[in-house]
């Protein structure tokens, strides 16, 4: 879409914003911001296809404290939908791409060559990375036999590559669930959508030493929502059919919501649970859709959904929900015990948010008896808070939609090298984050804490450490973040991958 296109969409929305509605696109109500874009293929029944869990990545090498890794990303077709064969943008050939599991401390390289149509740029989200490794959307990697270099720009730390780059984590943080995936310039809502998403994990002794459920009982969960078209291909409505065309299509501007859920890149699929404790990584890799999960049936008693767990790695002490709210690339680890249920059961993991198709997720079957398992400490993490009291800057940053501007982050569109903050390595600052519509927002580099949100307490979900905060329409949050060990560019923005690619983002500097 161009930018002169995209502002008249937006201009003509201002005087739309009041009610709610732009271009068919709800934005103020409490659930879902976004648009359906229907499938056209009849749909699959729910619960028919088995769980898959996405394979482990072994390294191709080690060395001294460090572990070597090679992914190629190629198109390939994948069973999902069944009867049909479905084309995708893949890391390695599957969809999720393969696990990276990593140990704190331990540094891993990841050479990635690019074998698709297009160029690439890999982000290592919830990485504590440096900044040549972080995937800045104008780094990108071309793919091989490209001889157009000229005619790209790469202008963060890493530059430009072609055919293959090496990406550098040193693991220098917390045991946590981190995922991998495109972070292109305006494109990073259609590759993710066609399939370039994949978990990496993190270890470390503290998580070690507290038994929790581990192996075939921890298991990651990465939910999406997608649509299909005839010939089973990814249905997405790119603002321009042919290849490097960047954004996506004036009604589809506030997000592409899909009638097809995918849970490990399978429709609803059904996993079997002995009766025990499990470990569930939940992971919304969706491009906008936002979900409230939860069990049905209820386990006698509630609380069936503990969290133990945040995006930058475990709470203090576990937490029970009835209900989760989880927002694009929000994480939550949590621990289901079925041996609340008898033997027998069927459990759905239920989207309160949804409804038709977008209601179910996945189910669970009960089978055997009861098993041995360690109850959940009381405790889980140590370390101390980040302390508001000893901020050296208070910065504040509003997400809005400018009639003159489309999408942007006080009031600026994103333009590469144009810098909105320049935190100093070490230091604890406060940032404001004001929103007009529903904005999951991402910082590059650190994690954060939830400090308040309208001047009252955080919300039920903010504990712990985060990288991606839900705003909510019309609300202000406070955070504390502090960025430490890595000097240059790195990004805030709108996880909302319709909002990023139309110019939600902003450069800000450490030094």
């Amino acid at each position: 879409m161009t930018r002169r296109g995209f502002l008249g969409v937006t201009a003509a929305a201002a005087g739309a914003a009041a009610t709610g509605w732009i271009g068919g696109a709800h934005l103020l109500g409490p659930g879902l911001p976004g648009l359906l874009l229907p499938s056209r293929l009849p749909l699959p029944r729910p619960y028919q296809v088995p769980l898959p869990i996405p394979p482990v990545l072994d390294p191709v090498r080690h060395e001294a404290g460090t572990d070597f890794y090679e992914i190629t990303q190629r198109v390939a077709e994948l069973d999902i939908i069944p009867g049909v064969r479905t084309p995708a943008w893949t890391y390695g050939g599957s969809f999720p791409g393969p696990t990276i599991v990593a140990r704190s401390g331990r540094r891993a390289v990841v050479r990635h060559r690019n074998e698709l149509p297009e160029p690439t740029v890999v982000h290592l989200h919830g990485g504590h990375t440096p900044a040549d490794s972080d995937g800045y959307p104008m780094d990108l990697l071309l793919p091989t036999g490209d001889a157009g270099g000229a005619s790209h720009a790469g202008h963060g730390a890493g530059g430009l590559a072609r055919g293959s780059r090496e990406y550098t984590y040193p693991h220098e943080q917390r045991g946590a669930t981190l995922w991998y995936h495109d972070h292109r310039h305006g494109v990073t809502g259609y590759a993710v959508w066609q399939g370039l998403a994949g978990f990496h994990l993190v270890h470390d002794e503290e998580e070690d030493a507290l038994g929790l459920p581990a192996d075939d009982h921890d298991i990651p969960l990465m939910i999406v929502d997608r649509s299909f078209g005839a010939d089973g291909s990814f249905l997405y409505p790119r603002a321009d059919a042919r290849p490097h065309s960047h954004g996506v299509a004036a009604p589809y501007m506030n997000g592409v919501l899909g009638d097809v859920i995918l849970v490990n890149g399978a429709p609803w699929p059904v996993m079997p649970v002995e009766a025990t404790r499990y470990r569930f990584r939940l992971l919304n890799a969706s491009n906008a859709r936002r979900y409230r999960l939860e069990l049905d049936p209820q386990p006698p008693g509630g609380g069936g959904l503990v969290q133990i767990g945040s995006d930058g790695g475990l709470l203090p002490g576990p937490i029970a929900h009835d209900a989760l709210d989880v927002s694009p690339a929000e994480r939550f680890d949590v621990v289901v015990d079925f041996s609340r249920y008898r033997p027998g059961t069927r459990i759905r993991l239920v989207n309160r948010l949804g409804s038709g198709s977008t209601a179910d997720v996945m189910c669970f079957d009960v089978t055997g008896p009861a098993g041995e398992s360690r109850p959940l400490p009381e405790r889980l993490a140590q370390g101390p808070a980040l302390d508001p009291g000893r901020a050296v800057a208070t910065r504040t940053f509003h997400f809005q939609l400018r009639p003159d501007h489309g999408w942007s982050i006080n009031g600026r569109p994103y333009e590469p090298g144009q810098v909105l903050a320049r935190p100093r390595l070490g230091t604890t600052e406060v940032w404001r984050l004001i929103s007009d519509f529903h904005h999951p927002v991402h910082i590059h580099l650190d994690p954060f804490q939830v400090l308040s949100r309208d001047n009252r307490a955080p919300g039920r979900f903010d504990a712990g450490w985060k990288d991606t905060i839900d705003l909510h329409p019309s609300q202000a949050a406070e955070i504390a973040v502090r960025f430490t060990d890595h000097p240059g560019t790195y990004m805030i923005h709108c996880h909302n991958l319709e909002h990023e690619d139309m110019a939600m983002m902003a450069d800000f500097i450490t030094e």
